[in-house]
Parts: structure tokens; sequence; C-alpha cells
């Protein structure tokens, strides 16, 4: 009963909500310290009593890494998950396994965020580049982007490596006056680039439309900076800026940078850094430091999640990400390894 109630209050919130709301933030962690059996004994060894936390910034984040060794999973009782989406697994570690409990609070989430920064998903034709996330099963952002296309019946599409049709496809789309989201991994946008820079192409989009990488590069490429991909994109494709989304397997919500790498978060969601020297220590404003995310959407599973990215979160609860944190050990990461 709890935890429904509790759903009730997560969507009332992202329907609605325009500022992050710390008393419900208090209460979802308060339910997953009991119902969440990792996070319990992960938060019982840390020697915090639930109970005495009185504010956000006394709650310990949960290393994603658990995703990969336990069932992160707070649906009590014989409920069972309406999906489970699975990471990549390119890091030659174990995958990650989210058990999604409600898969209508995921699709609430991740629309309700999109339109929040881009406007009614109905108004855009999505054209995706995702050939890692097409080419396994479980992808949290291949079923997102799905939805998000299924509610505009006119251009756009998965194109895996067919980048003809891609090119055909964007050129209809654009003559008609379709309004383009053109969303790719990074490793795929940078294939795509090159194609029509092989081919002379001048492709020139539509100046409201929006290219967006994902981010990785999934083992496919050498890894480059923001900067010199964005370039890439910027005179590949005829836009003045390049969009970004962070998300993650782990997270039922995402954020977005419209630009220069600034991502903004929707009230929901919150990001917080932490010292890399001492894990469970936040750090100020403007400091770098790892990313710790509070995600409401996850209701199901742990909603305080210490991601290993590094990155600066500013006054005005914007962030940047700066890269990933290079052999760095969370304390208490191995507590519950049985």
């Amino acid at each position: 009963m709890e935890g429904s109630v509790l759903q009730d209050r997560v969507l009332a919130a992202i329907r609605s909500a325009e500022r992050f709301d710390e008393s419900l933030a208090l209460a979802v962690f308060r339910f997953q310290a009991r119902a969440c059996e990792p996070y319990r004994r992960y938060v019982d060894l840390l020697g915090i009593d639930p109970a005495a936390v009185g504010s956000i910034g006394e709650v310990p984040y949960l290393p994603v890494e658990f995703f990969r060794s336990h069932r992160v999973w707070s649906a009590a009782g014989d409920r069972e998950p309406e999906t489970v989406f699975t990471s990549s697994g390119t890091t030659g570690t174990e995958t990650s396994r989210h058990y999604v409990c409600s898969t209508a609070l995921y699709d609430e989430a991740f629309t309700r965020g999109f339109e929040r920064f881009y406007g009614a998903a109905e108004g855009w034709s999505i054209f995706a580049l995702l050939p890692s996330y097409m080419e396994r099963s479980g992808s949290s952002l291949v079923w997102m982007v799905e939805r998000l296309q299924a509610k505009n019946g006119a251009c756009g599409g998965f194109y895996l490596y067919d980048h003809d049709k891609l090119t055909v496809d964007l050129e209809i789309a654009a003559q008609r006056g379709e309004k383009i989201l053109l969303i790719g991994v990074s490793f795929a946008l940078l294939d795509y680039a090159e194609y029509l820079s092989g081919r002379g192409i001048a492709l020139r989009l539509p100046a409201d439309a929006v290219v967006m990488e994902t981010g990785g590069m999934k083992g496919r490429r050498r890894e480059v900076s923001r900067e010199t991909m964005h370039d890439a994109f910027r005179h590949a494709f005829g836009v003045e800026r390049v969009h970004s989304e962070y998300g993650m397997t782990e997270l039922l919500s995402q954020a977005y940078s419209t630009g220069e790498g600034l991502f903004r978060c929707p009230p929901w969601m919150r990001v917080a850094t932490r010292d890399l020297q001492s894990p469970l220590q936040p750090i100020p404003a403007g400091e770098t430091g790892g990313i710790d995310v509070i995600d409401l959407a996850n209701l199901w599973s742990c909603s305080f999640l210490a991601i290993q990215d590094r990155g600066i979160v500013y006054p005005d609860g914007s962030f940047r990400v700066l890269g990933r944190v290079e052999g760095a050990q969370i304390r208490g990461c191995n507590m519950l390894i049985e």
C-alpha cells in the first residue's frame, strides 16, 4: 500500500511539479531503505538510521554497480517486473539489470521530461541512429524513442546502418516542413557524419532541427572530446549547436542539454556531486566530483544512485559531465557482494 501511495505522489510530481520535492524524496528514501533489500543492507552497514535522516544531504547514494550484482527491487510481495532493462555491457563487466515494476511510470517520466524541454512529442519527426541499442534486447533508450516516435505518425524511424535511406528521409521531412529530431549514440552520428563527408553531401537541416547525441562510443571508436565531436556534428549537419541526453539503464528519467554540454534536470530529478577521495561526502556546487543522482521515477528500484561519472553541479542545479571516474572505487561498493 505504501508503495502505491508513493507512486501516486511521484506521478503527481512528474505531471505538475515545478521544483524538487524534498519531503517526497525523503518519503521515497525511507520506503526504499526498508523495501529494497540491497539498499537496506547498504544503509545498515553504513550505520545510518533511516528514521533519523532529516534532510536530503544525509541520504546515502547506492553505487550504481549494484545493478550488476544484485536485484535492486523495492516492490514487496508477489509483484513482478513488467519489463527488465539491461545495459550494453561494453565495458567487459556484467550487465546492469533494471527491474521495472511500472512501465506506465517510466512512460510518464520520459514523456514529461522530453516535453518539458522540447514541447509536445507529437510535434517531432524522430530519426534514430542507435545501432548498439537496436542490436540487443532490453534497451530503455529504444523503448523511450519508439514511444516518442509513435506519437507522430509522420516521418522518422530507426535506421541502424542505412545512411542512404536516412539521408533521403531527412530531405523529405525537411521539404515537408517537419520538425526534425535526429538522435543517435555518438559513434553512430560520427559514422553518419563521415558518410556525408565522403560522398560530398551537404546536409542542411531546417533551422529548428535538433541533433541530439546520447553519449558513448560503445567500444566502436576512439574516444574524442565533446567539443571535437560537436564540431564535427555542426559541420556535417549544418546546425548551430548540438543537444545531448544524459540517461542510463539504471535511471528512468533523463537530463537534457540544449547546447554547450550544460545539462538540466526535470524537477523530479536532482544531481549533486561527491568527494572522489571520500565518496560519502557531498561537495559544494561549482567543485568537480563524482555525480550522484536522485531520480524519483526509480520508485520501485532505488532513487539514490552514485554514478561513475565526474562532473560539476552549479548553484541553479544545472551540471556538466566531464568524463568517467577512472579506477575509482566507491566506499562500500563491495560490502554486499556475495
